[in-house]
């Protein structure tokens, strides 16, 4: 995630009542920073596999292994968030 958000932040928002803007922004601002990443993550992962592809037609295997193993990443980091997702 590019942005922190911590959890002390997210409460002061919350804890004022006459800004309840305020924490519905910060909550929103969360989510959609979310949903970009991921977004990202899964537009990277399909374009990796292209060129995992790619690199296996021109049978270039420094290429090969460069783009299997940034996607073996994304999908690990793709699985920690899910499984982190499901506990909350």
């Amino acid at each position: 995630m590019d942005k922190y958000y911590s959890y002390t932040d997210f409460l002061k928002a919350v804890g004022h009542y006459q800004h309840a803007n305020e924490s519905e922004k910060l909550l929103n601002d969360i989510y959609l920073d979310l949903f970009l990443n991921r977004m990202q993550r899964l537009q990277r992962i399909e374009q990796l596999k292209d060129l995992i592809d790619s690199a296996l037609d021109e049978r270039n295997e420094d290429a090969f292994y460069t783009y299997t193993k940034e996607l073996n990443e994304l999908q690990e980091s793709q699985e920690l968030d899910e499984s982190q997702e499901t506990l909350m």
